[in-house]
């Protein structure tokens, strides 16, 4: 589901399931995710089919109490300088964190 506008905590809720963690995938530059995928891959290509650029979505994780933690399988690219599963660089793990909040967590 991407999601480009604000939601509820009953939605967040409704989203979460009882897992826990939601997967999720966000456009840095268009602000705005796609969560709720089985993989984060598939919230990716979700945001891919809408319009993103690759270089932009990166992949994350939020938990119930609103934590969130920035690992992802397809974070692995060596061709943006970041070659492991977590989001390594402090400037795009900001952006994602805004995203996050402005989206999934305004209600927190």
């Amino acid at each position: 589901m991407i999601v480009k506008d604000k939601i509820s905590k009953e939605k967040f809720k409704e989203i979460l399931g009882d897992a826990g963690m939601v997967k999720l995938a966000t456009d840095i530059e268009r602000k705005i995710l796609a969560a709720g995928c089985e993989f984060h891959v598939f919230c990716a290509e979700e945001l891919l089919g809408d319009g993103s650029e690759r270089k932009n979505v990166w992949g994350a994780n939020v938990y119930a109490d609103g934590a969130i933690d920035f690992t992802a399988v397809f974070n692995i690219r060596p061709q943006d300088n970041n070659r492991s599963m977590e989001i390594q660089d402090g400037e795009i793990r900001k952006k994602v964190e805004a995203v996050i909040k402005e989206l999934l967590l305004s209600w927190m």
